[in-house]
């Protein structure tokens, strides 16, 4: 992408810097955030162009680190227009201040992720779409008993740990996350290798003791996928995965949480984020419904049926990922745990990016992190604008 070389500000606005609000202008040259010192006093230079805001708040562009699809699109699914598909996904995503995310596959056979995954390639995003950070993949080295949606003849042990990871998905090159159920045999060493490749490992979709999970994280893992979904529900005695937010760790453990209001209570929103503030990460766990009405859908290999906005395994009460994209999320666990506003936005931004090790470029308004951000209204969060590299790439009709 060829970024813009002017010295652009904006101006009468509200930026979220350093955990903080603050009435600031934003600069931006060459797709980065500049500073305006080096800009007056050493350079001293002028705005070649100046932005109004008319009060907006500027936030970082939101990072979607688990989304299964959108607008018609599953990205386990179509093999034949793999391309396409992502990049109309990664185009609607920007409505929804979305500038990075992780496609995410969930359990399919060999042959899907054979034909599949090597098409879904890492990608800067812009005007076409959001940036594609790699792929999650979600399964298929799960627990059975925490299947969720996903297909449970479909689903393997990793029994060659890491040999079996590289036999199932061929080449990791476009990966960047790996979720798998830390119990099953061989996960440990799959981890370990995993970890040692660069690639983020996260526990899910699983029965895990909290010994089990600690000796994970010790291993390699520093995520969780959509805590307290697919998961042991906490137990006083043994705690599970969950216990993981509160247990003594040797690093900072994350967690995503879908905070659409209807996979995950506000009270447990709330013990989560108090528990620990930290580690908090929303995701949406979108679907190939997201933007569409209710219908007959697909998530991977799974029919699935979306009735009054929310999607089911066909002919059961299982919930098979969400209708609200990351934007809703955000609004949602503001209102719901009333943190501040400075919290809710850190989850779809700052936490997210630490979790993926990508924080000196993503996630933040810092000096010299690229300029992907989100014009928000102040007080109900909805999306004006969406820029990535300092460029708009949506505008809200009428505004």
């Amino acid at each position: 992408m060829k970024h813009n070389s002017e010295l652009t500000r904006f101006h009468n606005c509200f930026i979220l810097r350093d955990s903080k609000i603050i009435k600031e202008d934003l600069w931006v040259r060459d797709g980065k955030i500049a500073n305006p010192e080096e800009v007056f006093y050493v350079e001293q230079n002028q705005a070649d162009v100046t932005v109004n805001c008319d009060g907006q708040l500027i936030a970082p562009g939101y990072i979607d680190i688990q989304i299964n699809g959108g607008v018609g699109i599953d990205f386990s699914f179509d093999s034949e227009n793999v391309e396409d598909g992502v990049e109309k996904v990664a185009r609607e995503l920007l409505k929804y201040g979305v500038t990075s995310f992780c496609p995410t596959m969930v359990t399919s056979d060999k042959e899907k992720y054979s034909k599949i995954l090597p098409r879904i390639k890492k990608k800067q995003g812009g005007k076409h779409g959001a940036t594609t950070l790699g792929v999650h993949l979600e399964g298929p080295f799960i627990n059975t008993a925490k299947k969720g949606a996903h297909m449970s003849e479909l689903i393997r042990n990793p029994e060659k740990g890491l040999q079996s990871i590289t036999d199932m998905y061929g080449s990791l090159e476009n990966a960047i996350i790996v979720t798998l159920a830390p119990e099953l045999p061989g996960a440990l060493e799959a981890i370990k290798g995993l970890a040692a490749l660069g690639l983020r490992v996260a526990v899910g979709h699983s029965i895990a003791s909290l010994s089990e999970g600690e000796a994970a994280v010790n291993a390699g893992v520093n995520l969780i996928t959509h805590l307290f979904n697919a998961m042991l529900p906490f137990h006083h005695r043994d705690p599970g995965l969950v216990g993981l937010l509160a247990a003594t760790l040797p690093k900072q453990i994350y967690y995503g949480i879908i905070s659409d209001g209807l996979h995950t209570h506000p009270a447990s929103l709330r013990i989560a984020c108090k528990t620990n503030p930290e580690g908090l990460i929303l995701v949406s766990d979108a679907i190939a419904a997201l933007g569409l009405p209710d219908g007959d859908y697909r998530i991977g290999p799974q029919a699935m049926i979306v009735k009054n906005n929310q999607a089911y395994v066909a002919g059961t009460n299982t919930l098979c990922g969400s209708m609200a994209a990351l934007d809703e999320c955000v609004r949602v666990l503001k209102k719901s745990t009333e943190c501040s506003l400075e919290y809710a936005l850190e989850a779809a931004t700052l936490h997210p990016a630490r979790a993926l090790g990508i924080e000196h470029k993503k996630g933040t308004l810092n000096y010299g992190s690229d300029a992907d951000f989100v014009m928000l209204h102040p007080e109900s969060l909805q999306v004006h604008s969406t820029w990535i590299a300092g460029e708009c790439v949506y505008r809200k009709d009428g505004v």
